[in-house]
C-alpha cells in the first residue's frame, strides 16, 4: 500500500469512529448536530468537495466528484446527516480499493516485467566498473556475472551459462549459450561468467523496446474503453438534469392540481438517484480490464500494443502465416543422405563438411553442424567457389565437389533424382559420384499442434505464404495442415495475397498475418492485426507488427486469442452487470422503494465488484489450452 493510500485509509478509520460516535452523542440541538456530523464529513471528504469545486471553476461540471457532492451535501442539508457522511466514507472506500487493486495489477506487471538493468560492468583503465547502460556504445565489450541481468542486446566472446529468460519469453526453461551466440537484454545470468560485445545501443536494445511497449500500450484504447469515455460524457449531464427534474416537476405539478408538494421527499429521491448514477464502475472497470489483459499477456512472452489490437485478436477469423521462422525454424539442417556403392553416410557428410570448410553459406554451416566435429582446414587445399554451383576442393590429395545437380552435370556426372522437398547437395570424390545430401528447413516442434489451437480457436481459415519452391511449401503445408498455400511469392505478392483474402472476409471478421522478415513489415501493416515474431524477427517486422511474441512460438497465436477472448468476456460482464444494477435501483430510486443506502450500495458496491472481476482478466491464459468457441 503506498503511503497516499495509507493517508486515506486513515481518514475513512477515522471518519467511521467519528460517525459512529456522534450517534451516541445526545445533542438535540439541531445546529450543534449539524456542527457535529460535519467534521466526519470533512475529515473524510474535503479532498472530493475540492476537486468539484475546481471542476466547476475549470468548466468540467459533470463528473463523479460533483455528483458525490451535490448528493451529500443535500443530504446534509435535508437532515439526513448520518447517510450524507455514510456516502461519502463508502465513496472513498470504492475509491481506495480502486486504487489499490489498479496499483496492485501495476506492481504485478511491474514485477512480471522487471527486466530494466540499473548497470553494465564494463572495464575501464584495469578496473571493472558500473556505468549506466546509456553510455555504453556498440561494439563495448561487458561482462556479465551470475545472478546479474544482461542490460544490452549483444554477442558472447566469452564464457557459458544458463539464461533465465522468464521475464521476456513467459518460457521457465533456461536457455544454454556460449561463445558466439546472440543474447538479449533482460535475461538473467544463472551461472557462469559472461564477456559480451554489445551490438545495439541501450535504447534500441529488446528491454528497451519491451517496455516501451508495455508503457505505450494504454495510449491506444478500444472500442469498448472509447464507447464507456462517449458513454460518460453524456450519460453524466442526463442524469444530473434528470435528478433535477425529479426534484422540481412533482412537488411544482403537486402545487398545480392541488396536493402537498412534498418538496423534501422528491429531493430526497433526485439526491439518491444521483448517488446511484455515478459511472465509476464502468469508468474503472474497463480499462482496469484491458490493463489487466495486456499485463498478463506481456507476463506469458506476448506483447500487445494497445488495447484495440486485443479487442481485434477476439475478432480474428482468419490468420495468414509466413513459412520461414514463423511456422518452420528458418535454420537449415540435414535431414537426409543417399550415398552411393562404396560410400558410407558419414563418408559422405564428412567429404561434403571439409570441402564447404571455407565457405559462409548457411547451407555450408549446416553441413559443417552435421558432420559434429572440429573441422581440420589443414586437409582441404584448392578450394574454388562457383556461385551458383557450389564448391571445388582437394580433401586429402582427393578432387571432391559439392554442390548442386547443374555442377555434376558441369563435371560430367549424373546427379541421381530425389522427390523428397529441400536443398539437394551433391558429392563427388575423385572419379566417383558419392550420393546426394538433403538440407531443409526443418518444421517448428508444436507448430501443426498450435495452428490446429487456432481452428479450435475459431479461426475459419489458415493460409501460409512464403517466397519457397512449390514442393517445399506444399511440403510443409501438408505438415502443418493449413487450408491453403502460396508459394515462389515476392513481398509485394504476398502483399496482394493479403489483399485478396481482405477483400473476400465478413465486416467484423478480422485477418492476422504472423511473420518475421524484413520483408514481412510491407504485409504486416496491411494486414488488420499484424503478429510479428520477436526473438529472431527483425526490426522493422516488430516495429511495423501490432502484437510481438517474444519466443517465437507459434502457440502462442492461440494464447493470445484467448487471453484476448477472457479479456472481453470479463469488460462485457462489467458493462451489463453495471448498467442493468444502476438501471433497476434508479427506477426504484425515483419511485422511493429504495434510499440512500442502497444508492451506496449501487455506487460503491457495484465498483468494487466490477473492479474484482477486472482484476482476474490479469490471470487471463494461465495454465490453459485454447478452448473451440462451439
Amino acid at each position: 500500500m503506498t503511503k497516499k493510500q495509507k493517508k486515506v485509509l486513515i481518514r475513512i478509520l477515522i471518519a467511521a469512529v467519528l460517525v459512529i460516535v456522534c450517534q451516541f452523542i445526545p445533542v438535540h440541538n439541531p445546529y450543534l448536530r449539524l456542527l457535529l456530523f460535519m467534521i466526519p464529513y470533512l475529515v473524510i471528504g474535503y479532498d472530493i468537495l475540492r476537486k468539484a469545486f475546481l471542476g466547476i471553476i475549470h468548466g468540467e461540471v459533470f463528473d463523479e466528484n460533483f455528483l458525490m457532492a451535490v448528493a451529500t451535501v443535500g443530504a446534509v442539508l435535508l437532515g439526513e446527516y448520518t447517510e450524507g457522511v455514510a456516502v461519502m466514507l463508502f465513496y472513498q472506500i470504492g475509491e481506495l480499493f480502486q486504487s489499490y487493486a489498479v496499483g496492485k495489477s501495476r506492481r504485478n506487471i511491474a514485477k512480471l516485467m522487471d527486466i530494466r538493468p540499473d548497470y553494465a560492468n564494463v572495464e575501464v583503465n584495469g578496473r571493472m566498473e558500473k556505468v549506466d547502460p546509456d553510455e555504453v556504445e556498440i561494439g563495448t565489450l561487458i561482462t556479465v556475472q551470475p545472478g546479474e541481468k544482461i542490460p544490452i542486446d549483444g554477442v558472447i566472446e566469452e564464457g557459458e551459462a544458463s539464461l533465465n529468460t522468464s521475464a521476456l519469453t513467459g518460457e521457465s526453461l533456461p536457455r544454454q549459450v556460449g561463445r558466439g551466440d546472440e543474447v538479449i537484454s533482460g535475461s538473467v545470468n544463472m551461472s557462469g561468467l559472461l564477456k559480451i560485445r554489445t551490438t545495439r545501443e541501450f535504447g534500441e536494445s529488446t528491454v528497451s523496446k519491451i517496455l516501451e511497449l508495455v508503457e505505450n500500450s494504454s495510449m491506444k484504447k478500444s472500442r469498448s474503453e472509447n464507447f464507456i469515455t462517449r458513454f460518460a460524457r453524456y450519460y453524466t449531464p442526463a442524469v444530473c438534469y434528470g435528478a433535477l427534474a425529479l426534484a422540481v416537476l412533482p412537488p411544482v405539478l403537486g402545487l398545480v392540481f392541488g396536493y402537498e408538494p412534498q418538496w423534501a421527499k422528491w429531493l430526497t429521491r433526485a439526491l439518491t438517484t444521483l448517488v446511484i448514477s455515478c459511472p465509476c464502475a464502468l469508468v474503472i472497470s474497463i480499462p482496469l480490464s484491458f490493463f489487466g489483459g495486456i499485463g498478463g499477456a506481456s507476463a506469458r512472452g506476448i506483447l500487445v500494443k494497445g488495447s484495440n489490437y486485443l479487442e481485434a485478436l477476439s475478432e480474428t477469423k482468419y490468420v495468414v502465416c509466413d513459412k520461414t521462422g514463423t511456422l518452420t525454424k528458418g535454420v537449415f539442417e540435414v535431414t537426409g543422405s543417399k550415398p552411393t556403392a562404396g560410400f558410407t553416410e558419414e563418408q559422405l557428410i564428412e567429404y561434403a563438411a571439409l570441402a564447404e570448410s571455407y565457405s559462409s553459406h548457411p547451407i555450408s554451416k549446416s553441413l559443417r553442424e552435421a558432420y559434429g566435429r572440429k573441422i581440420d582446414t589443414g586437409r582441404v587445399t584448392d578450394v574454388e567457389e562457383s556461385s551458383g554451383y557450389g564448391v571445388l576442393a582437394h580433401v586429402d590429395g582427393q578432387s571432391v565437389g559439392a554442390g548442386n545437380a547443374r555442377l555434376m552435370e558441369k563435371l560430367g556426372f549424373t546427379p541421381m533424382k530425389i522427390e523428397e522437398p529441400g536443398t539437394q547437395v551433391h558429392v563427388t570424390v575423385g572419379n566417383d559420384y558419392a550420393g546426394c545430401i538433403l538440407i531443409s528447413d526443418v518444421v517448428k516442434p508444436g507448430a501443426a499442434a498450435a495452428l490446429a489451437d487456432l481452428k479450435k480457436a475459431g479461426v475459419r481459415k489458415i493460409v501460409m505464404l512464403t517466397g519457397d519452391a512449390r514442393s517445399v511449401a506444399e511440403s510443409v503445408a501438408s505438415q502443418l495442415g493449413v487450408d491453403e498455400v502460396r508459394s515462389e511469392l515476392l513481398p509485394k505478392d504476398k502483399v496482394m495475397e493479403v489483399e485478396r483474402l481482405l477483400a473476400g472476409k465478413g465486416r467484423k471478421e478480422k485477418l492476422a498475418f504472423v511473420g518475421d522478415g524484413i520483408n514481412d513489415a510491407p504485409v504486416l501493416s496491411r494486414a488488420d492485426l499484424g503478429i510479428a515474431m520477436g526473438a529472431l524477427g527483425s526490426d522493422a517486422a516488430i516495429e511495423a507488427a501490432d502484437i510481438v511474441l517474444m519466443d517465437d512460438d507459434p502457440s502462442k497465436i492461440a494464447l493470445a486469442m484467448q487471453i484476448s477472448r477472457k479479456t472481453l468476456r470479463i469488460v462485457h460482464q462489467n458493462i451489463v452487470f453495471a448498467l442493468a444494477v444502476k438501471l433497476a435501483c434508479l427506477l426504484l430510486g425515483a419511485v422511493g422503494l429504495v434510499g440512500m443506502w442502497w444508492a451506496i450500495f449501487a455506487d460503491v458496491g457495484v465498483m468494487i465488484l466490477a473492479v474484482l472481476n477486472a482484476t482476474r482478466a490479469l490471470a487471463a491464459g494461465r495454465g490453459r489450452k485454447p478452448k473451440s468457441d462451439s
